[in-house]
Formats: C-alpha cells, structure tokens, sequence
C-alpha cells in the first residue's frame, strides 16, 4: 500500500483524550482519519491518513438507498506496560472481508490495512484513554459510492477508519443488564445477512430496542426467524448460558454475528478445562433451567461490551432472576481474564495481542 500522511497543522490538534474525562461512547472522534477508495481496473488506491473530517456525497450515492455498508469493531488499550495494544485486530479485518463477499463489494488487504490502521493508532495514541475500563474504539467501514439510483452492486468503493475514546459501554458498568425475549420481531434468518456486520443488521434491531428501552431493559435476546424457538444473540452480544461443569452457547448457523470475543471466550474456557458446547438452544429450555437451578449463569460478549453479566430475563411478561441478579464467579473470571489479556496485565498465551508501536 502506498500510504501518505497528512500532516495537520499543531494548531488545529484537539489535543487527545484527558484523564478522567468523561467519555460518552462513540461520540467524540479522534485526530486522524484513514481513508482509500477501490475502482474497478485500480483496485484499492489513494490511501491517506489525514485530519477527521466529513466528506462530501453525492444524494444519490448507492449506499444511502441500498444499505451497501459494512463496519468492525474492534479496540486499541493501553497496556500495563506502558504500551498501546491491539487485540485479535486482524480477526476484524478478516471478518471484514467476509462481510464484503456477502455485500458483494471487495476486500481489503488484511495485512496492508492492519499496517495503515496501527499508522493511524499511532499517530493518534494520545487518544487511547489510560483509565481503568477505557479504550480507542476503532471503527473501519466500507460503502459502496457510485452517485446511482439503480439497484445494482456499486462499482466505487470508500474505506476508512476513525476511532473514538470510549469508557464502559453500559452507562451502569458491571451491573447486571436485564433483557428481554423478543417474540414478535425476527433480526435475520439462515441465508440471509445476519453474520455479516452490515448496517441492514442494526436498523431492523432499533425498533424492538427502543420498546425493550421503555420498559425498563438494557437489551433484546433475538430467536430464530423460523420458529422463534431457539436463541441466537442479544443486540449487541453473543449470549453464553454457564451450567455447573458446561458452557452453552447458540450455534454459528448463518444467522448470528460469530463474535470475535465469543471465540474468545470460548477459547479461554476450553484452556481451564470447561466443556464448551455450541449446539441449538431451545428458549422454553432456558427458562426452565434457570427456574430449575440448572443454569447458574448467563453472560453476553462483545467488543463494546467485552464481557456482560445478566441478572434478569423477561419472558412472555415473566421477570426470571438469574443468580440473584448478581455477578456470577464464572463470569467475573472470565472478564478479568479477558481484559488482563488486552490490557497486558496477564499473560497472553494464545497470542491474541499486537503492538502499535
């Protein structure tokens, strides 16, 4: 990639993130931006780090009318020490691509644009927080860009990437969330674009969260467009359910996200000897093996999130406590694991963490 660098000038620098800022999330963006474009015949090319900025679209680009838009997530920490660390960020781009394939829009390099991406880190690392639970959130997107009223695959390509401070995802922290069962509204099926991070995903979701927000809960816990039987994700979270020596989770089947941080913890559970099972989960089954006991935990993971307790699921307009509302031991190990390894506080023996510099 032939990488250029715009210098901004000092005097327009916003200065970084300050300590014990307090950090809205995903609302202030840092310095810096990365940015290329794809045509067809060139490929990918102009590919510039340079100051954040809006850029001009033309009403009837292709993305704005028929939702060719796909993103990642992914986090840049500063470590114990003294560093600043990616973590699985090649995981991103790879997901990335597989996104782009079922979008119908081109890959990126995944080594190339990690390099570009860890540039851009680096110049802007004065934004990645140093306060215990922050991050740089990293958001790299791609849109289809041809200015072209006609439902077809768009020809040019935009990519880029901006980042973002960010502290805890829940404004309540650790606190256990509280979700409900959606019964009437489906997120996606088998065949469809449920495991691509496409846009189409999210706006269909915002609807029941909005009426899951009103009554009073943190998320949504998805079931299968078809039979609206079995659990596949909550809004923003891949969903574990922990029994006394297993670990349940949905199966990848086309229809849900296949988190990074699921693998993950999937990966870490299995290294301490824990059974690991990704099969169909059948939600009336749930509910009565958390009323049976038999269920003692229940957690979501995600980038945003990294690792989140639920303490109450509703269910046909029945509230169902989970481990008195309380952190279970299963879960909290899991996050101080988890976050040990991205903030360079534990060991990290798969490999999973990069550095920027």
């Amino acid at each position: 990639m032939d990488l250029k660098i715009e210098t901004i000038p000092e005097g327009e620098l916003k200065g970084g993130v300050k300590p014990g800022q307090d950090l809205d999330f995903g609302k202030d963006f840092s310095d810096h931006m990365f940015q290329m474009r794809y045509s067809p015949g060139t490929g990918w090319h102009d590919a510039v780090i340079k100051k954040y900025e809006d850029f001009t679209l033309s009403p009837a680009t292709m993305c704005l009318h028929y939702g060719q838009l796909i993103f990642e997530g992914l986090k840049a920490y500063h470590r114990a020490d003294g560093k600043i660390g990616f973590f699985r960020a090649k995981e991103n781009l790879k997901r990335i691509n597989v996104s782009a394939e079922r979008m119908c829009m081109p890959a990126v390099d995944v080594d190339e644009t990690y390099e570009a991406m860890r540039r851009l880190v680096e110049l802007d690392k004065d934004w990645v927080p140093h306060d215990e639970g922050s991050s740089l959130y990293i958001r790299p997107t791609m849109i289809g860009v041809d200015p072209l009223i006609r439902l077809k695959a768009s020809d040019e390509y935009l990519f880029y990437i901006i980042c973002s401070p960010v502290g805890l995802y829940y404004a309540n922290g650790m606190t256990p969330t509280k979700i409900i069962v959606e019964e009437e509204y489906v997120r996606a099926v088998r065949g469809g674009v449920g495991f691509s991070k496409t846009a189409a995903n999210y706006a269909a979701s915002m609807l029941p969260g909005k009426l899951a927000a009103a009554k009073g809960f943190d998320q949504v816990l998805w079931l299968d467009g078809v039979e609206q039987r079995y659990v596949e994700e909550v809004g923003s979270m891949n969903i574990f359910f922990k029994y006394k020596d297993t670990l349940i989770t949905s199966a990848l089947n086309g229809s849900i996200l296949p988190g990074i941080t699921r693998d993950s913890v999937i990966q870490i559970a299995r290294s301490w000897g824990v059974e690991v099972k990704e099969e169909p989960v059948d939600i009336q089954q749930v509910v009565s093996d958390i009323r049976s006991g038999k269920i003692v935990e229940v957690f979501g993971s995600g980038t945003a999130a990294v690792i989140s307790s639920v303490g109450l699921l509703c269910y046909r307009d029945e509230d169902i406590v989970i481990n008195d509302q309380q952190i279970g031991d299963f879960t909290m190990k899991l996050y101080d694991e988890l976050t040990g390894i991205q903030y360079g506080k534990k060991e990290d023996p798969f490999d999973w963490t990069t550095l920027v510099d």
